[in-house]
């Protein structure tokens, strides 16, 4: 039995979106910059694709960029907002606990002669809105929060940060890295009072390589990518359209039914994390405390935790131990993120909620998808009871 728990790192593209993906490639391959008709033909594709993603975001077609994926986005949000605004200031506001997209290229603007501050989070691996208030300051011109955290799931308050950064001032930039949120988790982009927002492709069951920022209407941002000046001169390059129709595609179809998608996903992950509490030695990270285990409804903002994420630390093994032990038997499953490296590693998100000392490289991440199904999480369920005290047993010898 294959049990792929492993969809926060890539997903199974949709059925319709490979058919569309292969079928342009082959049948609508012009140069959307091309006059003529097959040029056209690849445009309006184009166009298509940004009007399904639009809608969703309701915002204006014109507010929405393809980049080559979540990796790009948020280089292009922040190196682009922050070389664009720097007369105003180089004061640029993250947390602790972002992707590695975020914090290297933070890094590399500290080089750059930016001052970063990163906020840190409680046990949860909620930022502080107080201190939040306290470090904008006048010369802060970006602020960089993503919505769901990659790997303990954890969903911060997207709009309550907004309404504190657009208070103190509404020159400031606000950008969201909504790669794991985007088809699990709604979020209001105008009512969050948004600039920036990331998403990706792979995550949503589109093909991989594809990406999308949305840039609120008259937002000051530079391009880091120079060429042909496509896209408004904002991301020069050939657009790719069959990746481009395959993330505007998945975009469409994972917000359909997307509550009864929630639901499943919730009652799902109750149910793993409930069987996983009941293994002697175990932590389950993220905000999952006013979880109601016996609710089978997924309700946005009355969670504090994405349906789709679990973060389970396994007292005296490591996780790649136990992660290749369910590779055994067909589960596939992560460490941390699987986009910060591919060698073992001790997760910042985990040093940042300060868990504990001996779940720091035993802890793994469960992650699920609409397809994911019950009789999957209890083969699941039934190989960690069977494993975990096998290995423990193991490393008393």
């Amino acid at each position: 039995m294959e049990v792929y728990l492993d969809n926060s790192a890539t997903t199974k593209a949709y059925d319709e979106v490979a058919k569309m993906v292969s079928d342009i490639m082959c049948n609508h391959y012009g140069n959307p910059s091309s006059l003529h008709t097959m040029g056209v033909d690849a445009e309006n594709i184009i166009k298509e694709a940004k009007q399904n993603i639009a809608k969703i975001w309701k915002v204006s077609e014109k507010e929405v960029f393809f980049t080559s994926g979540g990796t790009e986005s948020d280089n292009l949000a922040l190196r682009g907002a922050a070389f664009a605004n720097k007369r105003a200031g180089r004061h640029i506001i993250s947390s602790k606990i972002e992707h590695p997209a975020i914090i290297n290229t933070c890094k590399y603007l500290e080089e750059e002669g930016f001052n970063i501050t990163y906020l840190s989070v409680n046990s949860y691996g909620e930022i502080d809105l107080e201190e939040l208030k306290n470090s904008l300051r006048d010369d802060t011109i970006l602020v960089s929060i993503m919505h769901v955290n990659n790997e303990i799931g954890t969903i911060e308050p997207i709009e309550k940060i907004g309404e504190i950064v657009k208070f103190f001032n509404p020159k400031i930039l606000f950008h969201v890295d909504d790669v794991q949120g985007f088809g699990k988790v709604s979020l209001n982009l105008k009512k969050a009072e948004v600039d920036l927002c990331s998403i990706s492709s792979h995550k949503i069951h589109g093909p991989k390589g594809v990406g999308v920022l949305y840039i609120k209407n008259g937002t000051k941002i530079n391009p880091i990518v120079f060429g042909g000046e496509q896209q408004g001169n904002i991301r020069s390059g050939t657009e790719n359209v069959h990746g481009i129709a395959g993330i505007g595609l998945a975009s469409k179809l994972i917000y359909n039914d997307l509550q009864e998608k929630q639901n499943k996903m919730f009652n799902l992950s109750l149910k793993l994390i409930k069987a996983i509490k009941s293994i002697p030695d175990t932590n389950i990270f993220g905000n999952i405390g006013e979880a109601d285990f016996n609710n089978s409804i997924y309700e946005d903002g009355a969670y504090g935790f994405a349906p789709h994420i679990i973060s389970a630390g396994f007292k005296d093994i490591r996780a790649e131990v136990l992660l290749h032990s369910l590779e055994e038997f067909g589960i596939y499953v992560s460490s941390g993120s699987a986009c910060a490296s591919n060698h073992p590693h001790v997760s910042s998100v985990l040093s940042s909620i300060n868990a504990k000392r001996e779940y720091l490289e035993a802890t793994i991440r469960f992650s699920l998808s609409e397809f994911t199904t019950e009789e999957e999480i209890d083969y699941t369920i039934s190989k960690l009871n069977e494993i975990v005290p096998r290995l423990r047993k193991y490393k008393a010898r």
